[in-house]
């Protein structure tokens, strides 16, 4: 018996010991590293200033250079990174905890795309509200972001994997707009691009004076509500039959978590992933009860977040400003890789079925008609685009133009500037649609996309790679640098998903960090190159404009050849569809097929987007409509798929030329701006089942 008890008395000593060795690793050893964070990140920069000078520009500052330098332009930055990582990370822990989401924070909720496209709308059409209320219009976007999220992925019966799909469909719709307005007005919100991506870039300590109240306060409610928060972790009803009051603690909970992302956005722009990281990493030490969580969460994401600020100032020299809410993405986006194979296990349909079956129209036309009226619609739209502009020519006009008649000046202009980009649009836009529909088939998911699979992404990267690192480079290999960072990210997402068996929210969610990541590196790319924020933009939203005849040739090979390899394996895509026992049964290697398939899907996409840039929602919007209209045959599909892919992206490209002229609005922001709220319908549709 005394045995028993020496035995259990020293395992209680050794767990307790561990305790609190992590105890002081995290109160005692992050705030040691966030002070030495903090001065090194102060003695960076284009005029690296010593350590020992910076600790007496604190302590005992002299009106020298240096210690005004370090006094007022370094440690408000430094300042602002401290509070901006604090606020983030406690948003994170509210937003987690009160959803019961581990995917749950201000950027996979769509909080700060919500509150910086709100700054960037009161900046177009109402200046004056930013000089004293910037705060409230960045509240008000980040609580629409939120509400918008919170309802679309089921509210408090939301999943993981149905929240953070949620969040990057509102977070899509919120960039489009912003997108949008910073194209239409570039002069108005000129600067706001590098801000847009996340920078501590401060002039003076205006931006932390006005933040640090509001995140000090909002912390203190926090933690007020700290216990409450524990009792909720036991269930509703549980916390009900203890005397808490769920809907009022949730309701301020939530507020104040958008309200700490608000605050941060409002100051330095949309620093991602910080409250998704911090909040898991102080629980796997095991800390779970809040009012520990939340100061060590507040410690630790300051020091994500001086860490991050600390690599921009490393790299500064070499290539100049870049955001620091890129490298945030960097490094968070593994991490939502790692959550995503660690955490999240779904359901998956043996059968497949189910999972494609987010609704067919109830009468359906025969196909050979909706081929016809497709055929019919694709050739109106090409020659409209052909007849629009800023010289118009009337049906009969372009007929003889067509063939051969007409000023030479006419000739030029449709043969030389409109019907090669016209083209160049059909082309991307078949081939996007095409893989689009071999990804959906692949993965038997309607959410998946070039866009949503990280495809898109990973091929504007290698594009931007070539054009910006290697410029010396023949402009030739441009496809094939596409094609290499569509399979880097394409093999990244099959590597996550392959694990869990090819569950398609699996999938989607790989994708979605391995997008958010290139993201991430074309962000940084852009800000580097010192492109332009019209064209880093049209590029980032992929654009049409002044594509001529070099570019369709570069083009128009990879369709010519892989859309008959694509056709010949959707006979067994049909069959896979049955499920990958059934497939197996009847002869079909389900492994392989899969490889094929994913492989033309990633060509198409990669040639696409080097020609293009990153399109997005082509691949998700054509072949879902195929398939309502059409059913599940895969051949249908591929060439219904293909032609509404095409006609869709000549007529963006026509809006966007048409619509506001002479200015131009990228043909991926008018897809873009029609596809997210149709992708939050289909979300919406296909996760309710």
């Amino acid at each position: 018996m005394s045995t028993t008890l020496s035995s259990s008395g020293a395992g209680l000593k050794r767990v307790y010991g561990k305790q609190a060795v992590l105890a002081a690793f995290v109160f005692i050893g992050g705030p040691i590293l966030l002070f030495i964070l903090f001065l090194v990140d102060i003695s960076l920069g284009q005029a690296d200033v010593k350590v020992r000078t910076v600790l007496e520009a604190i302590i005992s500052p002299t009106d020298s250079l240096e210690h005004n330098m370090v006094r007022y332009l370094r440690m408000p930055r430094a300042m602002m990174g401290v509070l901006a990582g604090a606020a983030l990370a406690v948003a994170g822990v509210l937003l987690q905890s009160l959803t019961r989401n581990p995917m749950a924070s201000a950027s996979t909720l769509g909080i700060n795309a919500g509150a910086y496209a709100a700054v960037v709308t009161a900046t177009v059409f109402a200046p004056s509200m930013l000089q004293g209320f910037s705060l409230f219009v960045a509240l008000m976007g980040g609580i629409v972001a939120a509400l918008l999220a919170y309802m679309l992925a089921g509210g408090i019966k939301s999943t993981p994997a149905r929240m953070a799909l949620a969040g990057m469909a509102v977070s899509m719709i919120f960039a489009s707009i912003t997108g949008a307005l910073q194209l239409l007005f570039e002069n108005q919100t000129a600067g706001l691009f590098l801000w847009g991506s996340g920078t501590l870039t401060q002039n003076d300590w205006s931006g932390f004076l006005f933040s640090w109240p509001w995140i000090a306060g909002c912390t203190l409610i926090a933690l007020l509500l700290a216990p409450s928060m524990d009792v909720l972790a036991l269930g509703d009803d549980t916390a009900r039959s203890l005397g808490q009051r769920v809907v009022r603690i949730r309701f301020i909970g939530l507020l104040t978590a958008v309200f700490l992302a608000a605050v941060t956005v409002s100051v330095v722009g949309p620093i991602g992933f910080v409250g998704l990281i911090t909040p898991h990493l102080i629980r796997l030490l095991g800390f779970r009860r809040h009012f520990v969580l939340i100061p060590a969460s507040l410690i630790w994401g300051s020091v994500i977040v001086l860490s991050a600020d600390i690599c921009v100032q490393l790299f500064m020299k070499k290539f100049g400003i870049l955001p620091v809410g890129a490298f945030t993405a960097m490094i968070g986006a593994p991490f939502l890789i790692w959550l995503t194979i660690r955490t999240i296990k779904m359901r998956t349909d043996s059968t497949g079925q189910h999972d494609m079956n987010v609704g067919i129209a109830r009468r359906r036309l025969p196909y050979k008609w909706l081929m016809t009226g497709t055929v019919i619609l694709f050739i109106c739209s090409i020659a409209t685009a052909l007849s629009l502009g800023d010289l118009k020519f009337s049906p009969s006009e372009l007929l003889a133009l067509l063939t051969g008649s007409g000023s030479e000046f006419a000739k030029s202009i449709v043969f030389e500037l409109r019907l090669p980009r016209t083209l160049v649009a059909a082309l991307a836009g078949a081939a996007l649609a095409a893989s689009g529909m071999l990804l959906q088939g692949v993965v038997r998911n309607p959410l998946a996309d070039p866009s949503i699979m990280g495809v898109t992404s990973g091929a504007g990267v290698g594009a931007l790679l070539l054009l910006i690192v290697w410029p010396q480079m023949p402009v030739a290999l441009l496809p094939a640098a596409a094609f290499l960072g569509a399979v880097t990210a394409a093999s990244i997402v099959y590597l996550i998903a392959r694990k869990g068996g090819f569950q398609p929210i699996r999938v989607a969610l790989g994708g979605i960090a391995v997008s958010a990541f290139g993201t991430a590196i074309i962000q940084a790319l852009v800000v580097v190159s010192g492109l332009k924020v019209a064209v880093a933009l049209a590029w980032i939203s992929g654009s049409t404009y002044a594509r001529g005849w070099s570019d369709l040739s570069q083009l128009v090979v990879w369709p010519i050849i892989l859309l008959p390899l694509a056709w010949l394996l959707c006979r067994k895509l049909d069959l896979l569809g049955l499920g990958d026992e059934s497939a197996s049964g009847l002869g079909i290697n389900a492994h392989r097929t899969r490889l094929f398939a994913a492989a033309i899907a990633v060509a198409l996409a990669g040639a696409a987007v080097a020609v293009v840039g990153t399109v997005g929602f082509v691949g998700l919007l054509a072949p879902h409509a195929a398939r309502m209209l059409a059913g599940y045959n895969h051949k249908r599909l591929l060439l219904l798929s293909s032609l509404m892919g095409a006609t869709l992206l000549v007529l963006a490209d026509l809006i966007g030329r048409v619509a506001l002229a002479p200015k131009e609005i990228p043909s991926g922001l008018v897809v873009a701006l029609i596809g997210a709220p149709y992708f939050l319908w289909l979300m919406r549709k296909s996760l309710s089942r």
